[in-house]
């Protein structure tokens, strides 16, 4: 009720700062802001000095996140929130035409891949038909930057390692298709407009604010399809009696899957280094990883040893979905972005 009520206010009463554009004042849309990640990106972007308005329907993002933020940086022309379903076409435009946006940074998304074969048609809406919204919005209202959340689930699972950028994208599960289609949607638009873009596929997301501020909390109840890191900790603390690990027989060394383990302090750097870097007419594509992969196994040993648990483990069957190996080749984003990842020992 009380998101509802802010909801209203702010869109009814939009602070003057963030109506008009200002000179030497680059405003953020941050879709999904208070999500794990989006969350993470509006701390560094206010850190940093940008103006920030997160949108968040608070189905998988958390209020605590928005007041933490909130509570950062009170200052007018600093921060809004505002409630609201970036499926609902009206409210979407009401948003852009309110307020003065010079970039998005589209985070908003449903993003397990276990769910999104359950629930093949949400991801499709959520991810593919609200980015075409968010599009649409921006055009109208004359918006010119946009930085995408895309993901290495758009690849499928190549034959060969390392992903590089021009590795044909064959996604095998719901949430990787809708990620693709996304992307093409956007590729196809910006062929006939100045607007700058620039995609980022995440490699497997990690870690939190170094300062204990912020991190991920998902509901109890989607906890399941939750990452390995969440899972692990949940298990060293008792939140749950022990870890599940699904898949002890693929074709790698100890039979886990592998992937790339990128902390989210050095994904956020690269979103601000693509933002400083957002050419007009121009789209830029990067991984961002490591560029190295580890394994299941490998982790959640890491995690015993970090945290003293002697964690009980369960092995099951493998998830509908996944792929035995991926990780990335970040030289392309290395060397155009100056981006390297700092956060690397698990």
């Amino acid at each position: 009720k009380f998101a509802l009520y802010m909801c209203e206010l702010i869109l009814v009463h939009v602070p003057l700062q963030f109506s008009r554009h200002e000179p030497g004042v680059t405003h953020v849309l941050v879709t999904g802001g208070a999500g794990y990640i989006g969350s993470h990106a509006s701390l560094r972007l206010l850190k940093d000095n940008y103006r920030v308005t997160i949108v968040d329907n608070l189905s998988r993002g958390n209020k605590g996140a928005v007041k933490v933020l909130q509570e950062l940086f009170p200052e007018p022309g600093r921060l809004q929130f505002i409630y609201a379903d970036l499926g609902d076409q009206k409210s979407v435009n009401k948003i852009f035409s309110e307020n003065a946006f010079d970039a998005v940074m589209h985070f908003a998304a449903v993003a397990y891949v276990g769910e999104s074969t359950m629930e093949p048609l949400r991801y499709y809406h959520n991810i593919t038909s609200n980015t075409l919204l968010i599009l649409e919005a921006m055009a109208s209202h004359g918006v010119k930057t946009l930085i995408y959340s895309s993901t290495c689930a758009t690849y499928g699972e190549p034959e060969k390692m390392p992903i590089i950028e021009t590795t044909p994208q064959l996604p095998i599960n719901p949430y990787g298709k809708a990620k693709k289609m996304a992307e093409d949607i956007i590729l196809d638009f910006s062929k006939r407009t100045d607007m700058a873009v620039m995609i980022l596929r995440y490699f497997n997301v990690i870690g939190s604010d170094p300062e204990g501020r912020l991190g991920e909390a998902p509901r109890p109840e989607l906890r399941e399809h939750g990452r390995i890191s969440g899972a692990c900790f949940d298990a060293a603390l008792g939140v749950i009696s022990g870890l599940k690990v699904k898949g002890i027989d693929y074709p790698t060394a100890d039979g886990t899957c592998i992937r790339d383990y990128i902390d989210v302090t050095d994904l956020v750097d690269a979103h601000v280094k693509a933002l400083n870097k957002a050419e007009p007419s121009r789209v830029g594509i990067y991984n961002v990883g490591t560029g190295r992969g580890r394994s299941v196994k490998e982790f959640v040993d890491a995690c015993k040893q970090a945290t003293g648990v002697d964690i009980k483990i369960e092995y099951l069957s493998r998830r509908p979905g996944d792929y035995a190996e991926v990780f990335s080749d970040p030289t392309k984003i290395n060397s155009e972005l100056n981006w390297t990842a700092q956060h690397t020992p698990i």
